[in-house]
């Protein structure tokens, strides 16, 4: 056990802790009073999560038979969330094993439930015409119901949060796209979900009566075709309205191919989630309100999922751990063991380097950045931007500070914000100069294994539509020359402080 867990609620098992919906599942399990374990191929990769010291982290893998008998001892419900999409052309084999195992297994131990997330199937399309993924999400779920074990099986389609693959692939052709010419399964009816709504579903399945064993729909309120989530997409995001032209002629094959090209959803992903939107996947009944009632305000509609999910940029939560209005942790915000392409495009500059001077004389130059001290790098490229800004209508570098030596969080600073300070640690500033996206500058002050004094610098772009992605590429040959420059300059003046802070002193000693 990872921390001493008092709680008496059922004991849960979750696979896929380290996935998308998993990640998200094991903190709505302990808020509902759950106790729950988590079996993960590399324990190490949970160790960011902050509810991991809540929980029990086994080490396993659901293809060896051992180590899942092992994580299911003493288990009252297990959460199967793991499938092999992406992990080769024999994935539909090892999906099958994998859950055979579980299923053996869980009977063995005397399992009470097996709740598994699947995906929602067509109504009369033939099981050979089916993609290879949906095929095989239909029958996990039928070897996990014919187990002998109670299991829930929920079918879902496009799960919409930050961080779900088929979200992601909506997100980047959305905003990449102004003009897009589209595969005709642009014209497919979907029936999507908010993964709060997901969430929901999946905590409330743990209490089924035991007599259910059987698959359920779910969806959210809205029916839609791919090519209106796209514009509706793009009309939440602020984005101007998509251009989209069909051609019939893209097949699964080249639509991965084309995905791949556009975004960063790898192909190997991509081409199932593109074979799986041939045909219309919208719900075909609704039971599961008999055993997991709406609340007021469920399920949650498209355009509100869609807000959600971009919450974090709009709140400017760059990372997880950044605080701000939104709900910190919520279920549709990245996390650590998120894919790379997740998350939306975030352009980042990192500089790092090792100070010739205590932390506190680095974090007086720091604090005393911008106005008369300028930017500490290529002073007339700063002014240049801060010219082109007030020519845009901007704030340009004309506002300085309100206090030479003293920030605060909300202090105006030249065309920045302070959006953050932790005095002796961070300074965080937001840009209010005009931008095709949202931009960041974070300098902090820390030590290494040594115990000497480290500058780290980060500049964070997050661009909006295609002319944010051409700025960032535009302005990326000037970053060595501005924010290397700056880094250093900042270092050196920093180390020449302490040496004249040093010199006085030593005079004064005389």
């Amino acid at each position: 056990m990872n921390g001493e867990d008092t709680r008496d609620g059922p004991r849960c098992l979750v696979t896929g802790a380290t996935g998308y919906i998993g990640g998200r599942l094991v903190p709505e399990l302990l808020d509902a009073g759950h106790r729950v374990r988590c079996l993960a191929r590399s324990p190490g990769k949970l160790r960011d999560h902050p509810w991991a010291a809540r929980t029990e982290v086994v080490r396993g893998d659901v293809t060896d038979p051992g180590s899942v008998a092992a994580a299911l001892r003493d288990v009252d419900v297990a959460y199967y969330l793991v499938h092999a999409l992406g992990t080769g052309k024999n994935f539909e084999e090892t999906d099958r094993r994998a859950a055979r195992v579980f299923g053996e297994r869980a009977r063995a131990a005397g399992v009470r439930r097996i709740v598994y997330l699947g995906g929602l199937t067509p109504t009369g399309v033939p099981w050979r015409e089916l993609s290879p993924h949906l095929r095989s999400r239909a029958e996990v779920g039928r070897i996990l119901l014919a187990s002998g074990v109670p299991t829930t099986v929920l079918r879902a389609a496009v799960i919409i949060g930050s961080g779900s693959a088929s979200f992601e692939m909506l997100r980047y052709l959305t905003e990449r796209l102004p003009v897009m010419v589209t595969p005709s399964w642009v014209g497919t009816r979907i029936q999507p979900i908010a993964v709060r709504d997901v969430l929901r579903v999946l905590v409330g399945s743990a209490r089924m009566p035991a007599d259910v064993n059987r698959a359920f729909d779910i969806g959210g309120p809205d029916v839609l075709t791919y090519r209106d989530m796209m514009l509706r997409y793009a009309a939440v995001a602020g984005l101007p309205r998509r251009v989209i032209v069909p051609v019939p002629v893209l097949t699964p094959r080249l639509s991965s191919h084309w995905i791949g090209l556009v975004t960063p959803v790898p192909a190997a992903i991509a081409r199932p989630l593109a074979e799986s939107l041939r045909h219309e996947v919208v719900c075909r009944e609704h039971d599961i309100l008999r055993y997991v009632p709406d609340p007021p305000g469920h399920p949650i509609g498209f355009d509100e999922a869609v807000r959600l999910a971009l919450r974090r940029v709009r709140d400017a939560q760059v990372t997880t751990r950044w605080s701000s209005a939104s709900v910190p942790g919520a279920p549709s915000d990245p996390l650590p063991t998120d894919p790379d392409w997740a998350g939306g495009s975030l352009y980042t500059d990192r500089r790092e380097r090792t100070v010739d001077a205590p932390p506190e004389a680095l974090w007086r130059v720091i604090e005393g950045i911008g106005g008369d001290h300028g930017w500490y790098s290529f002073p007339l490229a700063w002014a240049l931007r801060g010219g082109l800004d007030r020519l845009a209508g901007g704030v340009g570098l004309r506002r300085g500070r309100r206090d030479a030596q003293r920030l605060r969080a909300g202090d105006s600073l030249d065309f920045w914000r302070v959006e953050e300070i932790e005095p002796g640690r961070l300074l965080r500033l937001r840009a209010e100069m005009r931008l095709p996206g949202l931009a960041w500058l974070e300098m902090r002050v820390g030590t290494d294994a040594r115990g000497r004094t480290l500058y780290r610098q980060r500049a964070v772009f997050h661009p909006h539509g295609l002319l944010g992605h051409a700025y960032w590429w535009g302005v990326s040959p000037f970053h060595a020359l501005v924010f290397g420059g700056m880094a250093r300059n900042i270092a050196g003046a920093a180390a020449e402080q302490a040496r004249l802070t040093q010199a006085g002193e030593r005079t004064s000693v005389r």
